[in-house]
């Protein structure tokens, strides 16, 4: 009963959020275009099937996966684990927090791979392209991007440096690739780092930088839990197009072999 009772609150309030998308869409249908909507029982079935969906996923989040990164996270950066002790911390070794970026490294990559918005945008890269792009190709390099970026955001967070040093070196290196990489490349790179902010990297990632903000010594969670997404983001820009301008440069090397 409890759980009905919470999962009617969220089915409520998913429905509250979509019913503007909905006016909106019909309003146009009906007093822009002046046309009947098309297969109309169909897309009520479609709607109730997102609705459901999304109802599903928002208490999944709630009981699952944000739990689940921060139990991670705190486990991992536990000073009986780092530290191998159980005594009060007082200064943190970054060097000892190896687990955790390779967890954060880890859990990027996975979820990246899983990503719904990157294959869909992975898949439209392939078509558009006539295969040029392969699919595995963009998103295995995607999520290597993801990968490093959270790792490095990691650091940051066991560090306790500035957010800002990170993301403006960033992209200051975005600004250069964007100069040389091939130009059929750069708009997929920018959107490739935008579709990596999601629905299944964005809860595990913000719930391992809070996580890992709460559990290591002198951090706070509101100032150092956040970032790791904007790391995210930035990080498989430069992938795709680091990888763009090396297929080129092969591509260059074998036409031109002197």
């Amino acid at each position: 009963m409890e759980f009905i009772h919470y999962f009617s609150k969220i089915l409520l309030g998913t429905c509250r959020d979509v019913l503007p998308i909905i006016i909106l869409i019909t309003g146009f249908q009906l007093l822009v275009l002046r046309q009947p909507i098309p297969h109309l029982g169909r897309l009520v079935v479609g709607g109730v099937y997102v609705v459901i969906g999304l109802a599903l996923f928002l208490a999944g989040l709630e009981k699952a996966l944000f739990p689940l990164g921060k139990i991670m996270a705190t486990q991992l950066s536990d000073p009986a684990f780092i530290y191998g002790t159980g005594e009060i911390v007082t200064r943190v070794d970054w060097k000892a927090y190896g687990w955790v970026y390779l967890f954060a490294a880890m859990i990027g990559f996975a979820t990246t791979i899983a990503e719904p918005s990157l294959i869909a945008v992975a898949f439209k890269a392939s078509e558009v392209s006539a295969g040029t792009i392969s699919q595995w190709g963009l998103r295995i390099t995607v999520a290597l991007g993801v990968a490093f970026g959270i790792s490095l955001g990691t650091f940051r967070i066991v560090s306790g440096t500035p957010l800002y040093i990170y993301i403006l070196i960033g992209y200051v290196i975005v600004i250069v690739q964007t100069i040389f990489a091939p130009k059929g490349i750069i708009a997929l790179a920018y959107d490739s780092g935008g579709v990596t902010t999601s629905t299944v990297t964005v809860p595990l990632v913000a719930a391992l930088g809070l996580g890992l903000a709460a559990s290591v010594p002198g951090r706070n969670p509101a100032l150092d839990g956040f970032g790791l997404i904007a790391f995210a983001s930035l990080f498989p820009i430069i992938t795709v197009m680091g990888y763009a301008q090396l297929m080129h440069w092969q591509a260059t090397r074998r036409t031109n072999p002197h």
